[in-house]
């Protein structure tokens, strides 16, 4: 095998582990490319973005199916979230040439450590407790339920702080849009923390919800030359069959179980956007 084929098939097989995780956690495995790209490959952060922007299609293609399929995507908090997101994404987009890149990376960072703070908190728990319906819940029938295999039956659950979450899908689109990056940290943030979905549903969710993101501002990195094929291709291949194996787990796995996943998932995000924000990515 030779110099630049080993090479990409070295960057196969990470991008199926990344589409593996990130597929479980809800963050798309995109999340974890540009790191990976940079800092283990040495790629220019134009080129690993472009690819990462492949690869968040070719997670929410592969994973978002599948949950869907299995009932673990809760469809209508999914389409109702999305408003917010896109609004947010075009109000970011529209002023991040007026803002510091630097400082919104550091910014984002920061607010992303103290989020691991409140799930830490949360470690042991399976279900939200004691959660009621909010009007706009009751009103837009956002509750819901999912398939349990353990016991071979399904777990209902409430929805509540809907304003609360919408607006921060708000704030994950601004961040999207200023950054150019892809906002599942905090769309499972607030799916988890504040309308206090299980955290199988607000993974499953999530996965729903990059897509729709990543496909409408995926043209533009095309339309730039940022997206090479031979980087690109095998990238979302790989992340394509990591994402199916991680929606076939997902099910499997406990709500407790896939946060203790995403906290370190999360940490390395954060410590992306603040390596970023100081120069070094």
């Amino acid at each position: 095998m030779g110099g630049i084929d080993l090479f990409i098939f070295e960057i196969f097989l990470a991008a199926i582990a990344a589409g593996l995780i990130g597929s479980i956690v809800g963050l798309g495995g995109g999340v974890l490319i540009v790191p990976l790209l940079t800092i283990g490959f040495g790629l220019d952060i134009r080129l690993a973005i472009g690819a990462s922007i492949v690869s968040v299609i070719a997670t929410s293609s592969g994973a978002a199916a599948a949950y869907v399929r299995d009932h673990l995507t809760n469809v209508r908090v999914g389409m109702l979230l999305e408003l917010a997101t896109s609004v947010g994404a075009v109000s970011g987009a529209l002023v991040a040439v007026y803002l510091n890149a630097r400082v919104l990376f550091i910014l984002f960072g920061v607010i992303l450590l103290f989020s691991i703070v409140p799930m830490i908190k949360k470690l042991g728990e399976d279900l939200p407790h004691a959660v009621i319906n909010d009007r706009i819940a009751t009103r837009l029938k956002l509750a819901s339920s999912y398939p349990n295999r353990a016991v071979g039956g399904s777990i209902a659950y409430n929805v509540t702080n809907v304003p609360l979450g919408f607006g921060m899908m708000y704030a994950a689109g601004i961040v999207s849009g200023l950054l150019g990056i892809g906002s599942g940290a905090l769309k499972v943030l607030a799916m988890d923390t504040a309308m206090r979905l299980p955290m199988k549903v607000s993974s499953a969710t999530s996965n729903f919800m990059i897509g729709v993101t990543a496909a409408a501002s995926a043209g533009i990195y095309f339309w730039r030359g940022d997206v090479i094929p031979i980087i690109a291709a095998p990238v979302a291949l790989g992340v394509l069959i990591g994402a199916t194996a991680g929606a076939k787990l997902l099910v499997r796995f406990q709500n407790q179980t896939i946060r203790k996943l995403f906290l370190p998932v999360l940490a390395t995000v954060a410590l992306e956007m603040l390596l970023r924000g100081v120069g070094v990515l």
